[in-house]
Formats: structure tokens, sequence, C-alpha cells
């Protein structure tokens, strides 16, 4: 039997918007049997990795290193020996100050195979993210990128300063704000004009992107003034003056707001886009999770006897998802509910059922339960049989409501929620630090397992989430929240994800 040989695939991961790696790249991901990822490579692109997979860190931050570049370069080796796919996610473009030529020797002397992945590389997208478009044809026509990281204290440069200062009408310095000053220093002495334009980059494409300009007389002392710290590109050149018409990606509304969404993680992501979209910063730490019910056995014997119901009442997108997936399990298709009339909750659900090939025949005006018993109002429901197939923990108001009215309500369990493990460390350390400025709940159930998540000393709890806003998707959520002790500032008028958003941004655009 042939041994199994390994390959690896040095990629590029793109300049930390996880959306900005490649097709090519994003799918040596999901094929690897190891990754292993740098400091300035997106942890969002994990997550398409194979639950199998052996996940490494091996991030250079300043002059705390996980590993040499030798140890990364052995540990590549090592692994790709044994026989393993791997991918070697690298900030940026791996052939642009990233060092992967060093590491792609070594590999061929291995006698290892490899491919090189090109990534996009913070040297142009940083810039494009700040408004900053390195060329421009009524400009400049050379452009440059040169490391930022040579030591001021060597004898000799191998940077032909004189050649940038006077030659190239655009120049980009990777890795250059602790040596801002001697790159000053040098630009000046070998020709170029104090006042030409400055502008540094820090954490560029991410939420957490921060545009500092001036001109090479004064950016030295503002990023001393401000903190400024790395990661950050630097530009040079009078191409940074057209920022101020240009710039784009910072102008949104939720830009550097770090938002916590508490949704079960396999319903977070749309949340997470419409955030994302408007420029927050999204913490995914999912306090519940949607699972199966105790038992099936309700549900499965009145999928048995359906043509003995006249209405489908549901009430959510898992409420859909759930008992299809069972019709389908007892080898029974949508023609099951041929005599069956079907209302939704809210227009995701109704959505939802469409998929099945099903329209709701009644959508109530608001997404609540109340709606639902007044839209019912308008039908004969008394002696009709309703199967009402929802979670667990459902509120008891609907079944009752639509009882008095005379009709034969079954209630049953098709998913049921509980607390999901794995979020509670990071979210406390996140609050601990003050790092959240909105925690969103679409859910009482959402509410209640964040509020356990929290310390039980009233006074710690409180010192945590102090200043921290919180938006509920509608009044049900916001009266749990409130019996919990919370104080909600923003609450959706439409109480759908999107009407979720739509109220976040205003809040901050006041």
């Amino acid at each position: 039997m042939s041994e199994k040989k390994g390959k690896v695939y040095l990629t590029g991961a793109g300049p930390g918007d996880p959306g900005l790696i490649t097709v090519k790249g994003l799918e040596y991901i999901r094929q690897a049997d190891v990754v292993i990822y740098d400091y300035l490579a997106s942890p969002a692109l994990l997550k398409h990795a194979s639950e199998k997979a052996e996940i490494i860190y091996v991030g250079k931050k300043g002059g705390d290193h996980t590993l040499s570049q030798d140890g990364i370069n052995d540990l590549i080796v090592e692994k790709a020996r044994q026989g393993n796919v791997v991918a070697r996610l690298k900030g940026g473009d791996p052939f642009i100050f990233g060092r992967g030529g060093e590491e792609a020797e070594k590999l061929l002397e291995a006698g290892i195979p490899f491919e090189i992945v090109p990534g996009v590389t913070s040297a142009i997208s940083a810039p494009a993210f700040a408004g900053i478009p390195l060329t421009h044809r009524d400009i400049n026509s050379t452009l440059a990128f040169v490391t930022g990281h040579e030591d001021p204290l060597k004898e000799s440069s191998s940077i032909d300063w004189e050649a940038l200062a006077r030659g190239i009408g655009t120049i980009v310095f990777l890795m250059g704000v602790k040596n801002l000053p001697n790159i000053r220093k040098q630009l000046l002495k070998h020709g170029m004009s104090p006042q030409t334009p400055v502008a540094l980059v820090r954490w560029g494409t991410t939420p957490k992107q921060v545009t500092l300009t001036g001109n090479l007389d004064n950016i030295a002392e503002k990023v001393a003034e401000t903190g400024l710290k790395p990661p950050a590109i630097i530009v040079v050149g009078n191409v940074v003056r057209l920022r101020d018409r240009l710039k784009w990606f910072e102008n949104r509304p939720l830009m550097s707001k770090r938002i916590v969404v508490t949704r079960a993680r396999e319903q977070a992501s749309d949340l997470v886009t419409k955030l994302s979209e408007s420029g927050a910063d999204c913490l995914e730490c999912p306090t519940i999770r949607i699972v199966a019910p105790d038992s099936y056995d309700n549900l499965d014997q009145a999928i048995e006897k359906l043509s003995t119901y006249q209405w489908i009442v549901f009430t959510s997108v898992n409420g859909v998802k759930f008992f299809f997936n069972r019709v389908f399990k007892k080898g029974l298709d949508v023609r099951a509910l041929h005599n069956v009339r079907t209302a939704a909750i809210g227009p995701a659900t109704a959505d939802k059922l469409r998929e099945f090939g099903l329209n709701s025949d009644i959508i109530p005006e608001s997404y609540r339960a109340e709606s639902v018993i007044k839209a019912f109002e308008q039908e004969e429901v008394k002696g009709k049989k309703i199967l009402l197939p929802r979670a667990k923990e459902a509120r008891p108001i609907l079944p009752e409501e639509l009882g008095k009215m005379g009709a034969d309500v079954d209630e049953i369990p098709c998913y049921k929620t509980e607390p999901a493990a794995g979020s509670a460390d990071i979210l406390l350390k996140e609050l601990d630090q003050r790092c959240v400025d909105l925690v969103t709940f679409t859910s009482s159930s959402t509410v209640k397992n964040f509020h356990k998540i929290l310390p039980a000393n009233e006074h710690e709890r409180k010192r945590l989430m102090e200043n921290v806003t919180i938006a509920s998707i509608g009044p049900i959520t916001s009266d749990t929240a409130r019996e919990l002790g919370f104080t909600v500032h923003v609450e959706a008028e439409s109480y759908t994800i999107d009407g979720l958003c739509q109220a976040i941004r205003n809040y901050y655009e006041i």
C-alpha cells in the first residue's frame, strides 16, 4: 500500500475581511487536514475548516512570537511529511512581505509538493477601504511597496531612499508604524516635500479600521498623540488627498461598534451579515442552541392523522423546518397537507413555509401570537382541529385563546432550545474589558440564557453590563429582559431581523 503523501497550500488569507479571501483559498481550507494560521489571518476563516482538521496558531505579534520562522518552517514540513494536506494561512498575500518565499524554499528542500494561492494584500485593500486609490491617471504613474520593518540601526539600508523620495508617485510601507520617524526622516532627507500627504490605515478592511491623515512634516507627531498602534500600513503620496471625497467604509452607521449576537449559531448568519454590512464588529456568542424534542412520538402521531386537521399554525422558522423534516422522515411529502390551511407568524416564517411549496393562508399584521388570535377572529374555528407544532418552551397564550374560540388545539413540541456551551468565557472577558457596545436579544430564551451566563452577584452583573446597550427584537423579548433586570434601550418596531437591524442603526444615527 502506498504511503499517503502530504501537500502544502501556501494560502493568502486576505487583509482581514474574511470575505476577501479567494474562492480557491477557501476551498483549500475546507480540504485541509491541518490549518496553520497567522496573527493577521481572520479567525472567521477557520469556521470553514473540517471539524476533524487540526488548527494551529503560529502568530507573530510585535516581539511576541508563538514560534520563530524556523520553527514554523519545521512545523509545516513535519505535518506534510505525516501525509496531511496543509493549508498554511498567511495574512494578505504570502509573497508580499509574508515570508512565503522562505517557506516555499524549505518545502522544496524537503521534497514536499506545494502550491501558492495568492491573496489580497493589505497594501492595496486597506487604502481602498480608506478611500485612497493608489494610482490615478491625473496624479501619479508609479507605485512602490516597501517594508517598513527595516532596522533603523543597520549600518546601511537596502532601500533606495533617494529613488523613492524623488521618483515614486505613491509609496506604501507595510509594518512601518514603529519605524515611522525614521521613514519620515529618510524621505525628507532625500528631497521629498514636507507637505506630501500621508495616511496610516490600521486594521484595514475590518470593523476596527481607523485612518489617520496628515503630511510628512506632522504625521509622526499625530501618531504619537493618538497612540495609533500596529498593524497599519502607511501611504505616502498625493493620492491621499482623494480620501476626503472617496472615503466610504468608515462612514457606515455601526462602524467600530462591537455587537454581541446571542442567537443560535445556525440562525445567526443573517443577523451577523446585516449588522456587519452596516459596519458592526460582531461577536457571535450564541446563548441557545436549537435541538430535537425529547420525543417525536406525539408529532409522529399528529403527522399520521394530518387529514383530520383543518389548520396548522407555524410560529417560527424552526417550527416549519423541524415539522417538515419529520414529515419527510415518515416518507410523506407536502401533498399530505393538501386539505390543511396554514397560518404563519411573521414574514420569515411565511418565507420558510413557501420553500416547501405552501403559501400561508393567514399572515397576521404583526409578528406575535396576539395578532394570530386577532386574525383567527375572522375565521370560523369553532369545532375545528388546529395543529400547533412549535418550541417546547413557547408561551401558552396562543393555544389558550384559540381554545376559548372553540378550536380543538393540539400543541406539540417539535423542537426545543437549550443553553449553548462554549461562549461564556469569551463573552465575560469581552464585557470585563469594556469591549462590548451592544447586545442583541432575538427571543426570550436568548435573554434567559444570557442572564445565566452572567455572575450571580448582582453588583458584579451590573458592573459588567454598565454602559452596554440592549437591543430587543420585540415587546415579548423586552418584557423578559426587564423582568431579569436589564434596561432595554432599543426595540424593533417590526419584529424581524431586518426590523432589529434598522432599530439599531437608527439608535446610533440619532
